[in-house]
Parts: C-alpha cells; sequence; structure tokens
C-alpha cells in the first residue's frame, strides 16, 4: 500500500539520511561493532549533516523542526540500515525534548549548540541495578546543599554511557516521596566523583556502548536542575510516548527490511533442485510476515501522525511498542530460520539483526509494562 504520511520534504530528507548511512555509517560499522564504541568523529558528522536536533529551536543551531515525521524517517533509516549503535535516536528523541520543553534559556544557550553539532553526547540514567522499571525503587539520592546537590548512586544498562558529555540523572530529592520525590540533574563529564564502569557486553547492538555510571558525593549545581524539583516523575510520563514511538517506528522498519532481505535470499536460494520460493511452505511464511508487517505499518504510521499533531496518548503509545517490537523480535525469528544455516552465520545481515533486535521489546518498558498500562486504561 502506498503510504500517506510522508510529503515531498520527508522523501528529500529520506535521500539526504540514506547518503549520510552510506558514506559515514556503514563503511565503518564492523569497526565500531569490534570496538564496541562508536567514533566520536560519526556524531559530528551526522550534526553537520543537520541529523541531530532535529526539533531544536534554529537559534540554537536545531533543525527547528516541530514535524515528528522527520524524526521517524530517521528512525526507519537507521533501523533499515542496521545501524544502532549510532543512537542519534536517543539522542533526538527521548534526551531531546527534556532539554527543550524543560531548560532554561541560559541551560539552553549552554547545551542545545553542542547537542545540535554533536560535540555533546547526552544520555539518560534512570535504570538501577535494584530498580529496573520501577521509579519507586530509585536509591540515586540528591541531597540540597544549599548552592548545590550532592549526589550519591549507581544506574546501570545506560546506552551512550562511555560517550555521554551530559548525562541527565534521575534521582531522589525528597525521601519520602515515592515516585513523586525524584527529580531530574543533569551531570557534565569531568565532574568530581562522576565514574563511569565498564562498557557492558550485550548479545547484540555492540557498537552501541552501554554502560555502569557510579555517583559519589558529586556536586551538581543548583543551575543543572532540569526542570521542577521533585517533577521527574511528570516529566518522565511526559516524554514517555514519544521514546515509546521512536522505539515502535524503528521496530516495524527493521521488521519490513527483513522479510525483504529475506524474499529475496529465497528466490535465490536452492533446495532439491528449485528454489525455496517455489515451496508453499516459503509462500505462507512470507506471505504471513508481509502481511502482518502491513497491519502493524497502518497502526504505526496513525500513531505517528497522531504524535505529530501532539495528540498521541500513553495507552496507543504503548500499544505500538509492544506490537512493532513483538513483530520484530518474531520476524527475525522466522527470517532467520528461513535463511537455514546461512542466517545463522554473522557475515549475513539477518543474523545480527536477530541479536540486535532482542532489547526491543525490554528498554524503554518491557512488553510486560506496555500490557500493564494497556489493562489499568481499560479496566479501572
Amino acid at each position: 500500500m502506498k503510504r500517506r504520511l510522508y510529503g515531498p520534504e520527508h522523501v528529500a530528507f529520506r535521500e539526504t539520511v540514506r547518503t549520510f548511512l552510506a558514506k559515514e555509517v556503514t563503511p565503518h560499522y564492523e569497526k565500531w561493532e569490534a570496538d564496541g564504541i562508536v567514533s566520536r568523529d560519526a556524531w559530528l558528522a551526522a550534526g553537520r549533516q543537520g541529523l541531530l536536533g532535529l526539533a531544536v529551536p534554529e537559534e540554537y543551531g536545531g533543525g527547528g523542526h516541530d514535524d515528528y515525521r522527520f524524526a521517524a524517517v530517521l528512525a526507519e533509516e537507521f533501523a533499515r540500515a542496521g545501524a544502532a549503535g549510532l543512537a542519534v535516536g536517543l539522542h533526538n528523541d527521548v534526551i531531546g525534548p527534556y532539554l527543550t520543553s524543560l531548560a532554561t534559556d541560559e541551560q539552553k544557550r549552554r547545551w542545545l549548540p553542542g547537542f545540535c553539532t554533536g560535540e555533546l553526547i547526552t544520555a539518560i540514567a534512570m535504570t538501577e541495578p535494584g530498580a529496573g522499571s520501577d521509579l519507586q525503587g530509585i536509591r540515586t539520592t540528591a541531597a540540597d546543599r544549599g548552592d548545590h546537590w550532592l549526589l550519591n548512586g549507581a544506574k546501570t544498562f545506560i546506552s551512550n554511557g562511555i560517550l555521554a558529555d551530559l548525562v541527565v540523572v534521575v534521582a531522589r530529592t525528597t525521601p519520602e516521596g515515592g515516585a513523586h520525590g525524584l527529580s531530574l540533574l543533569v551531570v557534565e563529564r569531568g565532574t568530581a566523583g562522576f565514574e563511569r564502569g565498564r562498557n557492558l557486553a550485550k548479545i547484540g547492538q555492540k557498537a552501541q556502548d552501554t554502560a555502569e555510571l557510579s555517583f559519589t558525593d558529586v556536586r551538581v549545581p543548583k543551575d543543572n536542575l532540569l526542570g521542577e524539583r521533585d517533577g521527574a516523575f511528570g516529566h518522565l510520563m511526559t516524554n514517555l510516548p514519544q521514546e515509546r514511538m521512536a522505539i515502535a517506528v524503528a521496530a516495524v522498519a527493521a521488521a519490513e527490511h527483513l522479510v525483504e532481505a529475506t524474499t529475496a535470499y529465497v528466490k535465490e536460494r536452492e533446495a532439491f533442485g528449485r528454489a525455496l520460493a517455489r515451496f508453499q511452505h516459503i509462500r505462507f511464511e512470507i506471505a504471513e510476515m508481509a502481511t502482518e508487517c502491513a497491519v502493524t505499518r497502518t497502526f504505526v504510521d496513525r500513531c505517528i501522525e497522531d504524535l505529530a499533531a501532539g495528540e498521541l496518548d500513553a495507552v496507543h503509545a504503548s500499544m505500538a511498542k509492544w506490537w512493532a517490537t513483538e513483530l520484530q523480535k518474531r520476524t527475525a525469528d522466522r527470517c532467520l530460520q528461513l535463511h537455514g544455516g546461512y542466517g545463522y552465520m554473522t557475515e549475513y545481515p539477518v543474523a545480527r539483526a536477530f541479536t540486535d533486535g532482542r532489547v526491543q521489546t525490554i528498554y524503554g518498558g518491557t512488553t510486560e509494562i506496555m500490557k500493564e498500562i494497556i489493562g489499568r486504561s481499560l479496566l479501572s
């Protein structure tokens, strides 16, 4: 079906993104995978190409686009290229909205220009070893010391954790406040007491640096409070729908690409003297996956429209996230099976897609959390 979501300006932007990926990402990706980290040069190249800070006002060096469809194009093309390591989606779609909507004018002048050039790489530190998705379980504390906050605690599974120059830390500022006693503090690279642990070894997305972070008596200036004191819960709930949509958009694009690649493979690969595509079982598998992708694409595109119009709610974002990521996981498994033994070889893109995509149903809120949000809305 012809997609009606994008206009000529989005089509032109898609070509820009594809050219960038072909020139600045794909030729270097195997090295990044081996190194376990992306070169900072790639971030600077993304900044020069105008791919960072799409929604940041032009006065701070951003694209000035409040149309989420540009971000969706970026997510789709990075997913199709298998370039999860260069986490521009995290930078733009997750951390970007906190800086543009919550930062003071002074903070914006300090941080947003570097955010857009790629000189300041960002991360958000929410997950803790014992807390997971439970905000009430956060133990990192920030004590008010008059002219600064004294930050103590540990975070884990932090994407961009090694490269990040600015880390938005979720910390407890009111001990008895539960999930509503949390605030967002921005910790900058080089701050005394802020340490990075090991670059965590993962089964997929090996080029994406994921780290443990620790904070020991870190003095965070009062000027680095992002948003309202004890307001983190509300801030997080406001921005989570966009984060989850970014994951959903990438998930359905990855699933579609896998089906396209596998369709081409079964046309060429022969078994028992004929192409795999001539076996009815293979045709049924392709038909089922293509139909599931088409149906999912229709729903996700509608959610993108609603998000661009400021009308997407948390429930439908959760539906899109869990459905699209489970589809991606299921499609990767089926496509690998159709590749046979070759699908298990890392030289075939389907192998990396299988391991890279597995985390999609986990981060940004697990499938189980998504179902809980949906179920609560229907049954409360």
